[in-house]
């Protein structure tokens, strides 16, 4: 088995939230002392577990509050696990050496404001190392990717929120990186933007580089994910191929049929979940699965009807999303 381009185990992390937490030092101060309400522990990531492979797309979910920020600032080594641990392209988590091989954009980035594209993305170069040349063509090259051309020449404190979003995939990019994490990519951009933002997921998915990406618009992670993790509460709820998790066996099964008199919708609709007209001259009956659908095709055949389509509905990312989370919270 290759070596993962990502990997965490058991991986913990818990705040001290309030006065205790605050000022370094003073819980050896006030040891003894009867402080409770003042301070508490939250634990905000409670003993995932993680895998993420070379070339993958991993799109990695959950509601606000679920830990998932928090568990990406440890996989860049910006906060440090309470326990547990875990390798960034064959390092363990912080380590400089894989810095230079890693492309990240945090989900709030702050960057200079009064630089302009290619002097801001210069800059960036400039930590990897870079050469002028390298700097020059690579930012050029992104400015055009994401759609800044326009507005090449102008500061980013005059940026809209979608713009700024779009340099910071931009600044994510400019090492060529062999990793890329992205906290919320797609927020604050129009249709246009989140599409050209999917593409170039899709490019560097193609050109063999490894993706791992948290976001809200499930749309664009079941367009474009190989395998995805549901979080809630600090724990992992869901994770897997994400065909395999939209391939379910409870999915359903809608067949088109010509229309039936009244009696034959009956003797029909008691073999269904639901019933409902289709169109002037068509019925659409919602079976439990595909062990249903032999049995209701047999019935139709001997009430006489005529079968249109036959449909297999997989659940939606977002339906089993909301069912975790749910689940989670019971």
């Amino acid at each position: 088995m290759s070596e993962p381009a990502l990997s965490v185990t058991n991986l913990v992390k818990t705040f001290e939230v309030g006065f205790l937490g605050a000022v370094p030092g003073v819980r050896r101060l006030t040891r003894g002392w009867n402080l409770k309400g003042i301070s508490q522990r939250v634990e905000a990531v409670r003993g995932i577990d993680l895998r993420v492979e070379p070339g993958q797309v991993y799109g990695f979910l959950g509601p606000n509050g679920a830990g998932k920020t928090t568990t990406i600032k440890m996989l860049m080594g910006l906060v440090h696990p309470t326990s547990g641990g875990g390798t960034l392209l064959g390092h363990p988590l912080g380590a400089r050496a894989a810095r230079a091989r890693l492309g990240f954009l945090p989900e709030t980035p702050y960057f200079y404001e009064y630089l302009k594209p290619l002097e801001f993305l210069d800059f960036y170069g400039s930590l990897f190392r870079m050469t002028a040349r390298e700097r020059r063509q690579r930012a050029e090259a992104l400015v055009d990717r994401v759609g800044l051309r326009h507005a090449v020449n102008r500061p980013i404190r005059k940026f809209s929120k979608g713009m700024v979003q779009r340099i910071g995939v931009a600044q994510a990019l400019i090492n060529d990186p062999d990793l890329v994490v992205l906290d919320e990519p797609m927020s604050g951009l129009d249709p246009m933007g989140r599409k050209d933002v999917r593409d170039i997921i899709y490019e560097l998915r193609q050109a063999g580089k490894t993706v791992f990406f948290s976001s809200h618009i499930l749309q664009d992670v079941e367009l474009i994910c190989d395998r995805v993790a549901i979080m809630t509460s600090g724990k992992v709820r869901a994770e897997g191929p994400l065909s395999e998790l939209l391939d379910s066996p409870t999915r359903n099964v809608e067949v088109i049929t010509g229309p039936v008199d009244d009696a034959a919708k009956a003797r029909l609709g008691a073999l269904a979940l639901a019933v409902q007209v289709a169109g002037a001259d068509r019925l659409s009956f919602m079976l439990a699965d595909d062990a249903a659908v032999a049995g209701f095709l047999e019935a139709l055949r001997v009430e006489g009807g005529r079968l249109v389509s036959v449909t297999p509905h997989r659940r939606s990312l977002e339906e089993i999303f909301v069912e975790t989370a749910r689940e989670a919270a019971a």
